[in-house]
């Protein structure tokens, strides 16, 4: 049974990027730390925030739980040096990410394909050599189907969402935490059936 022993969140430094689109995988990962009481690391070797979660069962099942502190644009620079350096697998790795392609509250989990443009997948599949990593898709809407002033993908992505918007990202990032913590106990595409029906 393939597990997951790397949980990424994708986004930009936080002190000028936290509250923007392109920063949603950011907040899954940092309300699984605050409810688990989890402290952030600053690791210079992988540059990036690192912590673990063990599971409630055992106590000895975990994975680690990494936000990258570089741009989105350099994501794999911090995923391929940790998992090179603690072999994991490209299967074991699940990267959080927001998507275009997706409405606010919609999620999808799914394995591979294509990075459709966005730039952290984007690198990960280049510094990795493969893309066969599991993705958790978190829906922001896109601008040409958005109520927004915003038509440009790029400041679209970098912008805050409309409340509303944010509302739905945050209500289902806050339904899916319990299937995460699954992925230390369960079959992943057992969570992945889970986490789809979601929304």
């Amino acid at each position: 049974m393939s597990q997951i022993k790397l949980l990424v969140g994708l986004g930009n430094p936080e002190s000028q990027y936290g509250l923007t689109r392109h920063n949603a995988g950011f907040w899954l990962l940092n309300l699984l730390a605050e409810q688990h009481n989890l402290v952030w690391k600053a690791d210079q070797k992988f540059k990036a925030e690192i912590t673990t979660l063990y599971s409630s069962h055992s106590g000895i099942e975990k994975f680690w739980l990494m936000k990258p502190s570089l741009y989105m644009n350099e994501s794999g620079t911090s995923v391929s040096s940790f998992c090179f350096f603690y072999k994991i697998k490209a299967e074991e790795v699940l990267i959080v990410h927001d998507e275009l392609d997706l409405k606010p509250g919609m999620l999808r989990m799914k394995k591979g394909g294509s990075n459709a443009g966005h730039r952290g997948i984007k690198d990960i599949q280049k510094k990795l050599g493969v893309g066969d990593f599991w993705r958790l898709r978190l829906g922001i809407g896109h601008p040409r189907t958005a109520e927004s002033h915003i038509k440009d993908v790029s400041d679209y992505v970098l912008s805050k969402p409309s409340e509303s918007d944010k509302i739905n990202i945050d209500r289902v990032i806050n339904a899916c935490q319990k299937n995460i913590l699954n992925l230390l106990n369960c079959d992943i595409n057992d969570v992945q059936n889970d986490l789809n029906k979601e929304t």
